[in-house]
């Protein structure tokens, strides 16, 4: 069943980083035409859109059959996959950093396969209730809501902008996303396997906190990607909202319950490696491509000869225009 769940979470988001792809060729394509349209005019980004909406739905699915802990670190799959498409089929550069950090990811990803908790819990919702009023869950959302509330006060009101404020954001309503899809998907599965779940008001409780969570969620990540460069938020937001995830599964569904020292040393060695792995293959990646025209002035024919030289004269502020 875990493993079912572990190809789930590898093909979505190996789906999700063909869509991404898709969606940067598209843009591309638009930018290289004498009157580019608006993007969402494009067949071939909305191709890409459905695909991450199909790469999301795996991803979704996972969480059902595998546990948070197992699922949550694999999201390194989809910054790795799209680094070797990129340069597969955008022909971006392939660098030294990329190979290592994509075989550190591979390593880790392995790692935190083999020693991820072994624990098979069938989500009923029963046992969703059961965790939402337990103590342990209990003093982890209070703490939770004090944290949330003071950063989004100094975000609010001191107009504090710093990434990983924002980030931080972004990973504890990202601990609440994973509970809830979790608990949505754990009972979809009980649902068709075993018996009718979704009769329960727990389930709807759950659904509402998945919506929520993931729409402020996005809210404060797109305000992050405004401020910063991708190359930084990328690696940043992997490790935040994997560390979030991971303490989520621990708390509420106590998935590292009697494991061995060290299970748990060797699992969270997996997670440093592809947090490594990440940052490397996303290091300066952005930078390379600002330094690349999307089209060759030089190359425009051109027989005035007055015309030549205003070309000429202009090409450097042209170029930098364009990028």
């Amino acid at each position: 069943i875990h493993l079912f769940g572990v190809l789930l979470a590898i093909l979505g988001n190996l789906v999700i980083s063909i869509s991404l792809n898709i969606q940067k060729y598209s843009h591309l394509q638009l930018a290289q035409q004498e009157h580019p349209r608006p993007y969402f005019k494009s067949v071939l980004w909305w191709g890409g859109v459905l695909l991450m909406a199909v790469g999301e739905m795996g991803n979704f699915a996972a969480y059902g059959f595998a546990p948070i802990t197992l699922i949550a670190p694999l999201g390194c799959v989809s910054v790795t996959g799209s680094a070797i498409i990129s340069v597969t089929f955008l022909k971006d550069n392939l660098r030294a950093s990329d190979l290592l950090g994509m075989t550190l990811a591979f390593a880790g990803t392995y790692l935190l396969v083999s020693f991820a908790p072994n624990i098979t819990q069938a989500i009923s919702a029963r046992t969703v209730q059961y965790y939402f009023v337990g103590w342990q869950f209990l003093i982890y959302m209070i703490l939770e809501i004090l944290i949330f509330c003071i950063l989004l006060y100094f975000y609010k009101r001191k107009g504090l902008k710093h990434m990983v404020i924002l980030l931080t954001l972004v990973a504890l309503l990202a601990s609440l996303t994973v509970i809830s899809v979790k608990a949505v998907s754990g009972m979809i599965t009980f649902s068709m396997t075993d018996k009718m779940q979704l009769t329960y008001p727990i389930f709807y409780i759950m659904f509402v906190i998945m919506i929520a969570s993931c729409v402020f969620q996005v809210k404060f990540l797109n305000q992050a990607t405004k401020l910063y460069n991708m190359t930084t938020v990328v690696p940043v937001n992997h490790i935040f909202f994997t560390i979030s995830a991971i303490i989520a599964g621990i708390i509420f569904y106590q998935e590292f319950l009697g494991a061995a020292f060290l299970t748990v040393f060797i699992y969270l060695f997996g997670c440093f490696l592809s947090f490594l792995g990440v940052f490397l293959v996303t290091r300066n990646r952005e930078k390379e491509h600002l330094q690349q025209s999307y089209i060759d002035f030089g190359n425009i024919p051109d027989t005035t000869p007055g015309r030549k030289a205003w070309r000429e004269t202009n090409v450097g502020q042209n170029t930098t225009r364009f990028q």
